[in-house]
C-alpha cells in the first residue's frame, strides 16, 4: 500500500488489528456525516470476516448463557457456522419440542470485554487531546468518540437487537402488512451474548430468477412492496433498519420480503422528524425547493442559505442516480433436473451509491449544514432501494406508489 493513501493505509492496519478497529472501519463507512470522504469511501470495504472460533467455546458461551445444557433446548445445533464475523458467529438449530428451525448468533467468547477497553481508551484520549488542543473542541472530537462507543456497545447486546426484532414485527402486524416479516426472536432463550431467532431462508433481492419463481404475475411488486414497507417503518416505527444491502433483504418462496439483521438501526429524533418527512415527500414528488428547505431544516446551521441555489445543486446531483451503473451477473448452476441452468442476477455497485451519499453531504457543506449521522444513514438506505427499483421495476413510477402518510397499511 502506498503511503501516499493514508485511507487505504489506515483501512489496512484497521483489518489487522482485529474486531475493535473492525466494527470502528464499519462506523466511519456508514458515517458520511462525520468523517472525510475519502475515509468513508476506503473504509466501504473493510472486511468484516474471520475465522470462527471452535464449536466447543461456541457450547460454552451457550450453557452459560441458558443456564440448562444445550441439550434440553435444541434437539439439533450444526457445528458448522451459516457465517462467522468478526464479533460472532450464527449456527443453524432446531428446538426442542416444537422443532422450530432457528438461527443461533453468539458473541464470541472476550469480544465485550476488548471492545470495551478499547473504546474507553478512544474516548479518554479524545477528552485528553482537547484539554491539551482546546480548538479541537470545535471539532466535536469527544463528542463523536462517545457516539462510535455507544453505537458499537448497542451491537455487542443482542437484547437490543432482539427488541429491534420484536419492534419491526409489531409494526408489521399494526399496519397489517402481510408481504414483509422479520425473524422471530426467542427471548426466553436468549440474552445479551445470545440470540435466537426463526431461521428464514430465501434469496437476495436482487436474484432476478428467485424474484420471478416467487411472484412469477408480477416480480415487480417485490421491490414495491418492500421500499412501501421501509418507509412506512421509517415514519411509523420506532427505529429503521439501517442495512438494507441485498443480503439483508430475502425474498421467501412465498413471495414475502424478509428483513434480516437489525444490530444496525436508525432513530430520527423529534427535532428533525418533520425535515425528514418533507425529504422523503420531496423524493417522492421530485420538488427541489422542498428539498432543499427540508435539509436546511435538519442542518445545524447559523447562517442563512440560498435555497434556490440549493435546490438547483440538488437536482443536478441527484441527476446522477439515474446515472448509476449496474451490472447484470449471470452464471450457471445445477437446474432443479439436475440439467445445467443459467441465474441471474443483479450487482449494485455501494462505492457509487456512497459517492452520490457524499457528494450531497459536500454540498450541504458547501452551504454551511450539518447533518447529524442519522440523516446520512437514512440517504443510504433510500439510495439502495433507488437502486432496486430501477433493477427490479426500471418501467414503473414507483414512488408515485408509496404512501408516505400511511406507510404500507394496505398492501
Amino acid at each position: 500500500l502506498a503511503p501516499s493513501r493514508p485511507a487505504a493505509v489506515l483501512r489496512f492496519l484497521f483489518e489487522r488489528l482485529g474486531a475493535t478497529y473492525i466494527k470502528l472501519g464499519q462506523f466511519i463507512a456508514s458515517s458520511p456525516t462525520l468523517f472525510p470522504a475519502e475515509y468513508v469511501e476506503e473504509f466501504q470495504s473493510c472486511l468484516d470476516e474471520a475465522p470462527p472460533v471452535p464449536f466447543q467455546e461456541v457450547r460454552r458461551v451457550l450453557r452459560q448463557e441458558l443456564g440448562r445444557p444445550l441439550e434440553d433446548v435444541f434437539s439439533q445445533l450444526d457445528p458448522e457456522p451459516l457465517a462467522s464475523a468478526s464479533v460472532a458467529q450464527v449456527h443453524a438449530g432446531v428446538l426442542r419440542g416444537g422443532g422450530q428451525r432457528v438461527a443461533v448468533k453468539v458473541l464470541k467468547p472476550g469480544t465485550r470485554d476488548v471492545l470495551r477497553a478499547d473504546l474507553d481508551f478512544l474516548y479518554l484520549a479524545s477528552r485528553a487531546l482537547e484539554l491539551l488542543q482546546p480548538e479541537l473542541e470545535r471539532s466535536s472530537l469527544a463528542a463523536i468518540a462517545q457516539d462510535i462507543r455507544a453505537s458499537m456497545l448497542d451491537e455487542l447486546d443482542f437484547t437490543k437487537e432482539a427488541r429491534n426484532l420484536q419492534a419491526f414485527r409489531q409494526f408489521l402486524e399494526a399496519q397489517n402488512i402481510a408481504g414483509a416479516v422479520a425473524p422471530r426472536p426467542y427471548p426466553q432463550f436468549s440474552s445479551e451474548r445470545v440470540l435466537v431467532m426463526e431461521l428464514l431462508e430465501g434469496a437476495p433481492l436482487t436474484d432476478l430468477e428467485a424474484v420471478a419463481a416467487a411472484c412469477p404475475a408480477a416480480p415487480e411488486e417485490v421491490v414495491v412492496e418492500t421500499l412501501n414497507v421501509w418507509l412506512a417503518s421509517v415514519l411509523l416505527c420506532e427505529s429503521f433498519h439501517a442495512d438494507v444491502h441485498a443480503g439483508n433483504l430475502l425474498v421467501l418462496p412465498d413471495g414475502r420480503v424478509a428483513f434480516l439483521d437489525f444490530g444496525i438501526v436508525g432513530r430520527i429524533s423529534p427535532a428533525v422528524w418533520g425535515a425528514v418527512q418533507g425529504f422523503l415527500a420531496s423524493l417522492q414528488l421530485g420538488d427541489y425547493d422542498l428539498m432543499a428547505r427540508s435539509l436546511t431544516q435538519m442542518g445545524a446551521t447559523g447562517a442563512q442559505v440560498d435555497t434556490a441555489a440549493f435546490a438547483r445543486d440538488l437536482e443536478d446531483l441527484f441527476r446522477k442516480v439515474s446515472q448509476l451503473d449496474t451490472e447484470l451477473v449471470v452464471r450457471r448452476v445445477d437446474g432443479a433436473d439436475g440439467e445445467p441452468a443459467v441465474a441471474a442476477n443483479v450487482q449494485v455497485d455501494r462505492a457509487q451509491l456512497n459517492r452520490v451519499t457524499l457528494d450531497l453531504v459536500r454540498v450541504g457543506e458547501s452551504y454551511g449544514l450539518r447533518f447529524p449521522r442519522e440523516f446520512g444513514l437514512l440517504l443510504k438506505q433510500v439510495l439502495y432501494f433507488d437502486r432496486y427499483v430501477q433493477l427490479l421495476a426500471p418501467d414503473l413510477d414507483v414512488l408515485q406508489r408509496v404512501d408516505l402518510q400511511e406507510g404500507a397499511a394496505d398492501s
